[in-house]
């Protein structure tokens, strides 16, 4: 009634500064007493319930009279200078989020008697909902001089931002249209007063909020996808609500992307929660393991409307320098949930770098160090290593979209496929200069314990080589050499390197191939090592059959000086490389070998063997691993061996696996017998060798190792369909456990039915066992030796320890011998002098020790 007659430059001074304070206060007092009664509401108390609406019905009016104030600023001014209103938006404010936050509780506030007051409350909902939107045209209408930085307007405008940022987050859940159209106003008012707000806005609030707020929708969306997925109907309330509630999370992202777009150089506190939406939501959505069983229809709706609003956000970020040092941060802990979109994340970027100039490709692409406690690694490290934890998305295996091929439909691919095709992609496009940090990443992926992410690795690898020139793969096949040579022992990373050497082989051009050997040749014995990891198929035949010769030349002298020198453990190791080579040739490259060459070779295995029993086996990793190699090469001539020297290998092989051996052990074993299948048994020696293998087969067959198990299926599968002596054949399954097992393997039975919602489960609960398994597995002696030689680890303390075991051993092996001579005849005259002698050569050997 006062505002008409009132200069309006003059009514922050006369009126609202004088008025307004007082109002606000009422408001706050009328609210308090408002909460403090409504415990006593119920419909037999009048008394208390006339209060409460009277209260209700004043704030009402109170809302109305402010709102009438709002319009007459609005009708009497064409442009408002903030500061001679001041009072009123901060004061209006107060108000409208007073009200918004007593309607949200008002279930609990009133206890149940609710609907005695509903009426008012819808109507004081409906009053704040009209003021806020009075207000929001009145803002609207304010002019800032866009030269002054810092003043009271601009204060008053964050202030009032800010406020409505609060406001958003009471209104969320209570009405999303109006939800939406405030945020709109905010992302407004922020862009429009941008040049003189930007360094007072509180940013990382608004993103924070805004992350929120679209997490929220977003799972809103995906719980009603599943509803409807359960339903199995589209035409509902529940689809227009879906619809609606996707439309609101694609208006949040793009109001996001806008924000973002215009205050990227201020935003460098809030990419930790732009990185973990953009996780958060992929966690959420298919195909990942914790995501909502939606259909494919609203998947493909949800991908289509909103997720591709997610692309251009990563586009902005990708050249922003906060953005890269979260994402590849050293100390990334990621929960499992979070590892999988980490990786397609990391894909994404990698994706993106060829299109961006070199600086931006070298941001991503190099390690850095920015202090002490903050390092950023490659990105192709960071893939790498994110590949690696994704292990129940691979085993699954989960399925993404493939890329379209000109005149092929488009195909789902597995994560492992997905990965490898975007990683070979960008290394066609990688930039010369950063090559050195691809040569890094590689490598050092190659040499991963985690057997997956160096096959990975290897098949970037051996694309990069097919891809480049025959100079580039030349180089790469010698650098690699030079890498097996010089790895000492057995370990994973000469296993892993061995592998990749073979691959890169067979993509050398023959010219190439004719220097490697000149390089390396296979005639000198230092070289076999690398001759053991290739496959002489890669050559072309004259190369084969020099190189297969040569190698076999060296191989067989070699071992005869071993058996005609010392023959000291310590000298297995150079022996079991020799035989591993021969193992190679005989394997890629057999044909070649002329009668003479193959019998040496069964000449040699027949003499290696006399050395062998069950006791030198289980002592010594290095014999084991000698058997490991003699078993496969005795198997390539199987059909040419002598009967006795098979029954020989049945036999020890019978002891030997009672003393439960390795399983690289069980796994040569299996290797010979399978291959016995071929061999018919003369007549003389089957009541030797045939009892052995059945209780060979009977007792791996049983055994509990599921990879011993499947691999013995497989041999005895293979050894009965070959084999002439059928009678063996039901001697070796000697209990219904083991005859069904070989039924269930035959008919491809016996496969335990399983959903694929419970297969997720189950996978997602071996991953989180894995993970938890691996970060605290204890270092345990086991009662057989590691693959590390005694030699090679006590030797800093003993330099003869293995001499010593080895005299030891032949001293034992004499008295055994001995005694075998006792229990034949009376022992000569002159004996028992001798074992006084001995006996007082012992006493003074312990007496030395000691």
């Amino acid at each position: 009634m006062f505002l008409p007659h009132m200069d309006h430059l003059t009514l922050e001074q006369t009126f609202f500064s004088q008025v307004l304070p007082k109002t606000v206060k009422l408001f706050d007092d009328m609210m308090y007493e408002l909460t403090s009664q409504a415990k006593g509401l119920s419909s037999h108390n009048l008394e208390i319930q006339t209060t409460l609406r009277n209260i209700l019905q004043t704030m009402v009016q109170l809302l109305a009279a402010l709102t009438g104030c709002v319009q007459h600023v609005c009708a009497t001014q064409e442009s408002i200078i903030l500061e001679n209103i001041h009072s009123l938006p901060s004061s209006v404010l107060h108000v409208i989020k007073s009200t918004f936050v007593h309607c949200k509780a008002s279930e609990s506030i009133y206890s149940g008697h609710l609907h005695l007051v509903s009426d008012l409350l819808q109507a004081l909902f409906k009053e704040a909902y009209s003021l806020q939107k009075q207000l929001m045209e009145l803002l609207d209408m304010v002019c800032m001089d866009p030269l002054i930085d810092e003043n009271d307007d601009v204060l008053n405008m964050v202030i009032v931002i800010h406020s409505l940022l609060d406001i958003c987050s009471v209104i969320s859940s209570m009405d999303h249209a109006f939800h939406a159209n405030t945020w709109k106003f905010i992302i407004k008012q922020s862009l429009k007063h941008q040049s003189v707000i930007k360094s007072q806005l509180k940013h990382r609030d608004i993103i924070t909020s805004l992350c929120e707020d679209i997490l929220f929708s977003f799972h809103s969306c995906l719980q009603l996808a599943e509803q409807i997925t359960q339903s199995d109907a589209q035409d509902n309330a529940d689809y227009r609500l879906f619809q609606k509630t996707l439309k609101l999370c694609r208006f949040f992202a793009n109001s996001l992307l806008h924000y973002t777009k215009e205050f990227l150089p201020l935003l460098s506190d809030s990419c930790c929660t732009l990185h973990q939406l953009y996780l958060q939501i992929h966690s959420k959505f298919p195909p990942s393991l914790y995501a909502a069983q939606i259909s494919k229809a609203q998947q493909e709706e949800i991908a289509g409307t909103f997720l591709v609003t997610l692309d251009p956000l990563i586009n902005q970020l990708l050249t922003f320098q906060p953005f890269v040092q979260v994402v590849l941060d050293s100390k990334l802990e990621l929960p499992s949930e979070l590892q999988f979109p980490q990786c397609l994340l990391l894909v994404v970027i990698m994706d993106k770098l060829p299109s961006q100039p070199e600086n931006v490709q070298a941001l991503w692409c190099t390690e850095s160090q920015l202090t002490e406690a903050t390092t950023r690694v490659s990105l192709l490290k960071a893939i790498f290593y994110s590949f690696e934890q994704c292990a129940g998305e691979l085993s699954l295996p989960v399925h993404l979209q493939g890329i379209k091929s000109k005149g092929q439909m488009e195909v789902a691919v597995t994560l492992y496929e997905h990965v490898c095709v975007h990683l070979c992609t960008f290394i066609t496009s990688f930039h010369p200069s950063l090559f050195p940090e691809l040569d890094v990443a590689l490598l050092n992926a190659v040499l991963s314990a985690n057997m997956i992410t160096s096959l990975l690795a290897m098949d970037a690898w051996c694309f990069l080589s097919r891809y480049g020139t025959a100079e580039l793969c030349a180089h790469h096949v010698t650098i690699v050499a030079q890498l097996v040579k010089s790895c000492a022992g057995e370990c994973y990373q000469l296993a892993n390197l061995s592998v990749l050497l073979r691959r890169l082989f067979f993509f050398m051009a023959p010219s190439q191939q004719v220097e490697f050997i000149q390089k390396f040749s296979p005639k000198a014995a230092e070289n076999l090592p690398l001759w053991q990891c290739i496959s002489l198929q890669a050559l072309p035949t004259e190369l084969r059959k020099q190189a297969a010769c040569d190698i076999t030349r060296v191989g067989i002298a070699q071992c005869q000086e071993w058996l005609s020198n010392s023959r000291t453990l310590g000298e297995l190791e150079s022996l079991n490389t020799l035989l591993s080579a021969l193992l190679a040739v005989c394997n890629s490259a057999s044909e070649v070998l002329d009668i003479a060459q193959q019998t040496a070779i069964m000449e040699i295995g027949s003499q290696l063997w006399a050395f062998l029993n069950p006791k030198l086996v289980t002592g010594q990793p290095y014999i084991q691993q000698t058997l490991s190699f003699l078993l496969p090469l005795l198997g390539v001539f199987v059909q040419n061996l002598d009967p006795h020297l098979i029954s020989q290998v049945v036999t020890l092989q019978t002891s030997l696996l009672k003393l439960e051996p390795p399983d690289h052990v069980c796994l040569a074993v299996l290797d010979f017998v399978s291959s016995l299948g071929k061999f018919f048994i003369p007549q003389a020696f089957q009541d030797k060798i045939l009892p052995n293998l059945s209780s060979i087969f009977d007792f791996l067959l049983a055994d509990r190792n599921w990879i011993i198990e499947q691999h013995t299926l497989e041999a005895f599968t293979q050894f009965a369909e070959g084999t002439n002596h059928e009678e063996i054949v039901p001697q070796c399954l000697r209990s219904e456990d083991t005859k069904n097992k070989v039924i269930s393997f035959l008919e491809k039975t016996g496969f335990v039915e399983e959903t694929a919602a419970a297969r997720v489960e189950r996978v997602k609960q071996e991953k989180g066992i894995f993970w938890k398994h691996l970060a605290k597995v204890p270092v345990e002696e086991a009662k057989w030796s590691s693959l590390q030689p005694y030699s090679k680890r006590a030797r800093h303390e003993f330099p003869l320890e293995e001499e010593y075991r080895s005299a030891l051993q032949a001293a034992s092996g004499a008295l055994e011998a001995i005694e075998s001579l006792l229990q034949k005849s009376p022992a000569p005259e002159w004996f028992l002098m001798k074992m006084e002698i001995l006996q007082e050569r012992i006493d003074e050997l312990k007496r030395r020790v000691l």
